[in-house]
């Protein structure tokens, strides 16, 4: 017990390194909002109109799957978020609430292609296109306040977990101990030892657990209703390809002689042959951060849009009859509840596939190839 209390208390330093380096790395790609419009905190007068506009399901579905400089709660309710700009002018702090009517000189506003800017506006509020250039976003948006929340989680699950080993060393672990030595022993005997080997695992074990649990957790954070964690985090791009980046380059750094033989010339293959297999395994090499990426971006954003759709049927048909929309929210709920349970599963399936696939990168960059027994 007291080896692995050792085992555990070394695997935990490492985990917060790892945890200091990625989620900042996070934030830094993650804070790109791309929210169709900014509530106002207050209910403007043309929503208060006699003829209210059509719903709009797609709107919807976009507004809750998106980044946002505000974190919406319900209805008209919006908490406005920190923006912090820095630019030619210096840097720039305050809520999201005065973006809307740029009183604080920079408006973020919808372009023709339906991509999003940030703008710097003029004394005679027309935009400052010199300055609009040197924007660099460094806002607290909705995606990044769930990874800071996601992140406080971590650090209070495993700060817990260790005060605890040390303060009962080979004591059967209890509380928040039997939630987190049987996922520390999951992660490394099903997927560490199983997927690196029994000689190279350990030294993977921080990040491994690292991923493991940010995904997880984020996943879980994000099925959580009127919360900032119901952001969705995994399933925005720019988070799931700076995930997928750090594999890449860790798996780069970890490599031997042997894999980047048999990447560049296979052994025993012919000379013609290699013409051909060397820029394929070249291009493979590129292309497994990039299936990395997108099968869990793409694996958590289908589950959201799915459940938002099943949801939006009631209204859709509302607006036709009242009987009709009351008569298709029985199903609707019925599927949605049904998607909200199926996201339990993906949410942690996801952690598990991406720490897996992680692991075999990692496995297959360090492994020792033995040609003599292949011949």
């Amino acid at each position: 017990m007291a080896n692995n209390y050792k085992s555990f208390e070394m695997f935990f330093r490492r985990f917060l390194l790892i945890l200091a380096f990625i989620l900042p790395t996070s934030l830094l790609f993650a804070g790109d909002p791309d929210n169709d419009t900014l509530r106002a905190q207050t209910p403007s007068v043309e929503k208060v109109e006699p003829k209210s506009e059509k719903f709009n399901a797609g709107e919807l579905i976009i507004d809750h799957i998106s980044d946002s400089h505000e974190w919406h709660i319900a209805g008209h309710i919006a908490v406005p978020l920190p923006v912090i700009l820095y630019s030619s002018r210096g840097l720039s702090v305050f809520l999201s609430s005065h973006l809307e009517d740029g009183t604080r000189g920079f408006k973020y506003e919808k372009l023709k292609d339906g991509s999003h800017k940030m703008i710097a506006l003029g004394a005679n509020g027309v935009e400052d296109e010199a300055v609009t250039s040197t924007v660099w976003d460094l806002s607290i948006t909705k995606n990044v306040l769930s990874i800071f929340i996601t992140m406080a989680l971590m650090l209070w699950i495993f700060l817990s977990a260790a005060k605890a080993y040390k303060r009962s060393p080979g004591v059967a672990p209890k509380g928040i101990q039997s939630f987190v030595e049987p996922m520390i022993l999951f992660v490394r005997d099903d997927i560490a030892k199983s997927a690196i080997g029994e000689k190279k695992y350990a030294r993977y074990m921080p990040f491994l657990l690292t991923i493991f649990f940010f995904i997880w957790l984020s996943n879980m954070l994000g099925l959580i209703p009127f919360l900032p964690g119901g952001a969705n985090v995994t399933g925005n791009i720019a988070v799931a390809m700076t995930l997928a980046a750090i594999v890449f380059i860790i798996t780069l750094f970890s490599s031997n002689a042997n894999y980047w033989r048999h990447i560049l010339a296979m052994p025993g293959v012919p000379i013609g042959v290699l013409v051909l297999l060397t820029p394929i395994e070249i291009f493979g090499m590129f292309l497994k951060p990039f299936v990395l990426m997108i099968r869990l971006f793409a694996n958590i954003l289908a589950g959201h849009i799915i459940a938002l759709s099943f949801f939006s049927l009631i209204f859709i048909f509302a607006e036709m009859s009242t009987g009709v929309g009351f008569g298709v929210a029985i199903f609707s709920v019925a599927f949605t509840i049904f998607m909200g349970m199926l996201e339990l599963l993906v949410a942690f399936l996801q952690a598990y596939v991406f720490t897996l696939l992680a692991a075999m990168y990692f496995g297959s960059a360090t492994e020792e190839h033995a040609h003599a027994e292949h011949h």
